[in-house]
C-alpha cells in the first residue's frame, strides 16, 4: 500500500525535487513563525540568536514546520472521533434528488472509515528549512532587491556552505527522524551588470542565500561539495535514510504512475486558476453519469459550520465561502471545502480543506452529522458542524479560492446567489441545522 507523503512547506523546488523521485506529495502550510522560533530556541539554550549555530537553527525550523502539521492533522483526527450525530446519504442517480436516507451513527462512520485515524502507518510529514552560512553569518531569504544584489557580489570567488534541516514524523505513530544536510558551494568569477541582470528576475528574493542551483543561478556557480538535492531545499538521500528509520520502506512512497493511472478529465474553467495554484494528489475532475464534472479524483467534502444565539441557544448564522471568480461557478455561496486527499476520510478531508480555506480550527467546533450525496463512483459529503460553546471561529481566507468569507444568518442565505447543489439542499440542511439548534 502506497503511504501518502505531507510536504510541510510550498516550496516549488521541493516538491519538484520528491515529483522527479517519483512522490507526488500533499502540500499543507506550516503557519510557523520563524524569527519567533528561533528567538524562543535561542533563550531556551541561554544564548543570543547569533550565538545560535546556523546547523541548530535550520533543524529547529525543520522539526517546528513538521511539528506543525503534524499538531493540526491530530486535531483533525481528535475533531472526528469526537463526531456525534447521524450520516443522511441520498443516491439521486438510483432514486432521483430528494431521496434521503438514514444510514448509520457518526461514530459507526468513524470506527469504519479508512482514514486517518485507523491507519497503522502514515502518512510521513516531511519538514525542511535551509540556510546558506557565508564568513559565519547565516543568509535566510534577502527579499529586498539591494540585500540580494549586495550579497552576491560578496559571494564573487568565494564560498559557503548550504545547510538544510529534515524532518520526518510518521502520524500515525508520533514517531519522528531528523538529520541536516550540508553542502560547499563555490561561486564563479562574474559581473555586477549581470548580477543586477539576475536579480531584477526576482529568483533571488525568496531564496536562502540568494541564489538557486536548479534555476537561472545555476550558470553563476562553479562547483557543489555535497549533495546537490539538499542545496535545493531537500535531500533526497537523507530523507530517504530518515523513512527508512522510521521503518518504511522508499518505494512504498512512490505514487506518480497510480496518480497518472487515475482518470481525470479536463474542466476548461479550471484552466483559469492562479498559475501558483498547487496541484494536490485527489485533485481532478471526474466525468460523472449525471452529467456533469465534479472535483476530486477521491470525491469532495466540506464543512457547514453553524454559530448558535448565544441567549436563545438556537442555531442562527452559518459560515459560507464566496467562490473565487476562476473556480466552478465561481462567484456563488457555498461551504467551505474541497477534494479528498490520499489516505483522506470525509470527514477528516472536511475539516481539513476547512480549515486551509477559511481558517476553521478543527479544535474549535463539534461535529454533529453528514451528509452524503452519493453518485457511486463519486461522492460529496457535508459535515454539520456547531462552534464550540466557548469558541469563536474567526473567518480568515488562506488561499486564492475565496473572494470573501461572511457569517451570514439563517433567513438570508436564500437571498445569495449559491452554489447550485448548495442551493438545492439548502432547504434541508437548514431544517437540519435548526432541528439541532432545538
Amino acid at each position: 500500500m502506497t503511504i501518502p507523503v505531507i510536504l510541510a512547506s510550498q516550496s516549488p523546488s521541493r516538491r519538484r525535487l520528491l515529483a522527479q523521485a517519483g512522490i507526488q506529495p500533499q502540500i499543507r502550510t506550516s503557519g510557523v513563525d520563524e524569527p519567533q522560533t528561533l528567538a524562543d530556541a535561542a533563550l531556551a539554550a541561554e544564548m543570543s540568536l547569533e550565538q545560535l549555530p546556523v546547523h541548530d537553527r535550520v533543524a529547529i525550523l525543520a522539526r517546528a514546520k513538521a511539528g506543525a502539521v503534524h499538531a493540526t492533522l491530530k486535531q483533525v483526527v481528535a475533531a472526528e472521533e469526537a463526531a456525534s450525530g447521524q450520516e443522511y446519504c441520498s443516491r439521486p442517480l438510483e432514486e432521483g434528488y430528494g431521496s434521503v436516507h438514514l444510514v448509520r451513527d457518526l461514530s459507526e462512520v468513524v470506527a469504519s472509515s479508512a482514514g486517518m485515524n485507523t491507519a497503522a502507518r502514515g502518512p510521513l510529514i516531511i519538514g525542511c528549512d535551509s540556510l546558506f552560512e557565508f564568513r559565519g553569518q547565516a543568509q535566510g531569504k534577502p527579499h529586498d532587491p539591494q540585500l540580494a544584489l549586495e550579497r552576491l557580489m560578496s559571494m564573487r570567488g568565494e564560498s559557503g556552505t548550504l545547510w538544510t534541516g529534515h524532518c520526518v514524523i510518521d502520524l500515525a505513530s508520533g514517531r519522528q527522524a531528523e538529520a541536516v544536510s550540508q553542502a560547499r558551494v563555490s561561486f564563479g568569477d562574474y559581473c555586477e551588470a549581470d548580477m543586477e541582470a539576475y536579480v531584477a528576475t526576482g529568483e533571488p528574493l525568496e531564496v536562502a542565500g540568494s541564489f538557486t542551483l536548479e534555476g537561472l543561478g545555476s550558470a553563476f556557480i562553479e562547483r557543489i561539495d555535497g549533495d546537490p538535492s539538499g542545496v535545493e531545499g531537500l535531500s533526497l538521500p537523507l530523507v530517504r535514510k530518515l523513512v527508512e528509520e522510521l521503518g518504511f520502506a522508499w518505494p512504498d512512497l512512490w505514487n506518480r504512475e497510480a496518480e497518472r493511472a487515475r482518470k481525470s478529465v479536463v474542466n476548461p474553467q479550471h484552466s483559469l486558476a492562479p498559475k501558483e495554484n498547487v496541484q494536490q494528489p485527489g485533485d481532478g475532475w471526474v466525468d460523472c453519469l449525471c452529467g456533469h464534472l465534479h472535483w476530486g479524483l477521491n470525491g469532495a467534502a466540506g464543512v457547514l459550520l453553524a454559530r448558535r444565539d448565544p441567549g436563545s441557544g438556537r442555531v442562527s448564522e452559518v459560515l459560507l465561502q464566496h467562490r473565487a471568480t476562476w473556480s466552478a461557478e465561481g462567484g456563488t455561496w457555498g461551504v467551505p471545502g474541497g477534494a479528498l486527499a490520499d489516505g483522506e476520510s470525509p470527514l477528516e478531508g472536511a475539516l481539513r480543506e476547512s480549515y486551509e480555506e477559511a481558517g476553521i480550527r478543527p479544535q474549535d467546533v463539534d461535529v454533529v452529522g453528514t451528509y452524503v450525496e452519493d453518485h457511486g463512483p463519486w461522492a460529496y459529503t457535508t459535515v454539520f458542524a456547531l462552534e464550540k460553546p466557548g469558541h469563536r471561529v474567526q473567518p480568515q481566507m488562506n488561499d486564492d479560492e475565496s473572494i470573501e468569507l461572511a457569517w451570514v444568518p439563517l433567513d438570508q442565505v436564500a437571498d445569495r446567489k449559491l452554489l447550485g447543489a448548495f442551493g438545492r439542499d439548502w432547504p434541508a440542511f437548514l431544517e437540519r441545522l435548526q432541528a439541532v439548534g432545538a
